[in-house]
């Protein structure tokens, strides 16, 4: 008889299960990101995975995609308005307010990995639940940490054994500047009003650099023709922007300055950045981004405390490392599969196995009661090293058979010397 799934329990549109051979890969990239992070001198924090939706809507920015479309937003028994988190800067930076960690020494530097939701039209790397790597720096303007972050995402990138990602770069200024431009940007769009997609009409007014961020055909080409925000720094922000070269410069990060790029969010001062990368199938070749966002601290309750940071988007990742066909160093295989003729071997069989375990050797056994010939099958599709055979007679005689599938050749050794004996050869 035939099982077919009820739709009823199917998985959710735009998310996915990971399944064994595919979460080695995650694990080996995750461990990457935690390797490069600790070199780097950046601890990690686990923030919920759930917040007060105000939380996102006063920090992401009201007129943003995540905000006005994409957020799972809910009330809690409590009625209190919560949302699951759509991005991970918001959540640290209520924490570093909360904590009051702005008291202790400056700077400080952390990292998150995990899980973030938005309701989006699932696509190759854009899922509705997806899973980001990111890093958040705070206590300094200094140029040199937002090269220090640009320079820590390429590491990261380059430990991955990834190749051609780039940074690109832009200045999106102090508020200052921001105010001068947003006028300019109002100026230069308004003529074009009617022929601008629903959408960018209805930021004109409230958030027209997003204009520049549009994916609408033809507001991308009217959005060419305007004025780029590099032409109106002042000098705090030219200065900042020139320092931020010269060191990534010094550092050898190759970069690219994009004065389109404006980032999704509206918390950002000074720098924005993206790294790409080419995946053919994705809609784009975007692999992550960040930028510095000087009055978020601030803007949470907590006194003039300057930040900077990146999330990447691990999804994208693991399509770029399946595109460029990255050779994932991921131990596979068993280093010996046990198998027990009769009762009493099988008896000893369970002592036996969790020794194997217990000094680090990867092991596993028949639980189906099965002949010899189908346990060597389940041996080699386990992709098992060795075959260690007991059977009752070798159980009195304290010997224990030993076959290495890969050559076939087979050696009686003493039951005390099998671990030893595993572990010099695996």
């Amino acid at each position: 008889m035939k099982f077919k799934a009820s739709a009823k329990y199917q998985i959710p549109r735009g998310t996915d299960d990971l399944m064994p051979g595919e979460v080695e890969i995650w694990q080996w990239a995750e461990a990457k990101a935690r390797e490069i992070c600790r070199l780097y001198d950046y601890k990690e924090i686990r923030t919920p995975i759930f917040e007060y939706t105000e939380l996102f809507q006063r920090g992401v920015g009201e007129a943003t995609d995540i905000v006005e479309k994409e957020m799972y937003s809910f009330q809690d028994r409590g009625k209190r308005d919560v949302s699951l988190r759509p991005e991970g800067t918001a959540g640290v930076v209520r924490s570093f307010v909360e904590k009051k960690i702005f008291a202790e020494p400056q700077p400080t530097k952390w990292y998150y990995m995990g899980p973030m939701f938005r309701y989006e039209n699932p696509q190759a790397g854009r899922r509705r639940q997806f899973h980001q790597f990111g890093v958040e720096v705070f206590g300094s303007s200094d140029p040199a940490l937002d090269a220090e972050v640009i320079s820590l995402g390429i590491h990261f990138f380059e430990s991955l054994g990834l190749k051609g990602v780039r940074a690109e770069i832009n200045s999106v200024g102090d508020p200052e500047v921001r105010a001068v431009y947003r006028e300019k940007l109002i100026e230069y769009f308004e003529p074009y009003k009617a022929e601008l997609s629903t959408e960018a009409q209805g930021r004109l007014y409230k958030n027209p650099l997003r204009i520049l961020d549009s994916k609408d055909p033809k507001t991308k080409e009217i959005a060419q023709g305007a004025p780029s925000i590099l032409d109106h720094l002042n000098e705090p922000s030219r200065k900042h922007f020139e320092q931020l070269k010269q060191y990534l410069d010094m550092l050898g990060v190759e970069y690219v300055i994009n004065d389109r790029l404006v980032r999704g969010l509206d918390y950002y001062t000074h720098t924005a950045f993206e790294f790409m990368v080419d995946i053919p199938g994705a809609q784009a070749s975007t692999i992550g981004g960040g930028g510095r966002y000087n009055g978020l601290v601030e803007e949470f309750g907590g006194p003039e405390m300057p930040g900077v940071g990146f999330g990447i988007g691990l999804e994208r990742v693991m399509l770029a490392i399946g595109e460029q066909k990255v050779d994932v160093p991921v131990k596979t295989g068993l280093d010996c599969y046990l198998v027990t003729l009769g009762d009493e071997a099988k008896l000893y069989g369970a002592k036996l196995l969790n020794e194997m375990r217990h000094a680090g050797l990867t092991a596993d056994r028949d639980y189906l009661d099965r002949k010899l010939k189908a346990q060597f099958k389940a041996a080699d599709r386990l992709q098992a090293r060795f075959v260690a055979i007991l059977g009752d007679e070798e159980l009195k005689q304290g010997q224990i058979n030993v076959k290495q599938l890969a050559t076939g050749e087979q050696e009686t050794v003493k039951l005390e010397e099998l671990i030893p004996y595993l572990k010099e050869r695996s």
